[in-house]
């Protein structure tokens, strides 16, 4: 019996005890230390990926992974390794598309992504023997998550940390109004590519916990929560990435109880809590002109 298969039979717990007993399993561990450093890195990416509007460069990105994944198969490398690379050179591509044309960026990222899953679904066809893997392809598989994961994914997240925090006045400037910021002499284009290498790797080592389709939501969906709840941008910034952690531990716990995929339990977990904030501010703002 594969591990994989062994390991998804323990995810349908019963009661406190079958919870313990599972987070024992150092696949178990892995795949929750996993999903909290994607959290973590999802909720501070996300923040600037939300306020300057990139949610739709991000999903092209994360679509055209599938390219990255099939090459890989059909050089027979490592599938996870051959995305770090891809990921990274498609995205800073994308970026000099619509810098050097006068078209609308979202028209440059829907020509991109959707070359980019044409490609790949073409190359999958040619994969008849890794057919029966695209489930984890798309949607992830956070229990399949290894120590490499668990390094590359911590590198990330340190190297983004220092980045972003280290010129976090700058990079708020730059969100806000590039003008200005060009005016007072930052490196527009350079914080630019720096960030846009940044979101293409971490879209790349989220892709085996989350999959393909649903990537884009730890980058979005916890950042607009956070959003909906702050108007300063550090607290949306650190609410943000609490929302990201807090998520992906839940949605790992919902996944053991209800014997659901792991990826798409965080994500709908995120979802819930997004619909509830939604729901709770719009209650709170009703009210509060009504008592004006």
């Amino acid at each position: 019996m594969d591990c994989n298969h062994y390991s998804f039979s323990w995810l349908a717990v019963t009661n406190g005890t079958d919870l313990v007993t599972l987070l024992q399993f150092p696949f178990m561990q892995r795949a929750i230390a996993g999903a909290v450093l994607m959290g973590l890195l999802g909720g501070l990416l996300g923040s600037f990926v939300t306020l300057r509007e990139l949610s739709f460069f991000s999903h092209a990105v994360g679509h055209a992974a599938l390219v990255g994944v099939a090459l890989g198969v059909l050089l027979q490398l490592n599938p996870t390794v051959m995305l770090l690379p891809f990921t990274l050179v498609f995205g800073l591509v994308v970026l000099y598309l619509i810098d050097q044309t006068d078209l609308a960026s979202d028209s440059i990222l829907s020509i991109v992504l959707s070359g980019a899953l044409a490609i790949g679904v073409l190359l999958t066809s040619l994969l008849p023997g890794y057919r029966g893997n695209l489930m984890g392809v798309l949607f992830g598989d956070v229990l399949a998550i290894n120590v490499t994961d668990l390094i590359l994914t911590l590198l990330v997240l340190i190297g983004s940390s220092i980045f972003l925090l280290s010129t976090l006045r700058q990079q708020i400037l730059l969100t806000l109004n590039p003008d200005v910021a060009q005016v007072q002499g930052i490196p527009v284009q350079l914080y630019r590519y720096a960030f846009v290498v940044l979101l293409s790797l971490a879209v790349a080592v989220a892709i085996k916990a989350v999959g393909v389709l649903l990537v884009n939501a730890f980058l979005v969906i916890p950042a607009s929560t956070a959003k909906l709840l702050n108007h300063q941008f550090a607290h949306f910034l650190a609410t943000s990435v609490i929302l990201g952690a807090v998520s992906s531990i839940a949605g790992m716990i919902i996944s053991g109880l209800f014997n659901f995929a792991s990826g798409p339990s965080i994500v709908l977990f995120q979802f819930l809590l997004f619909l509830v904030v939604f729901t709770w501010v719009n209650a709170v703002s009703t009210f509060s002109k009504r008592m004006r």
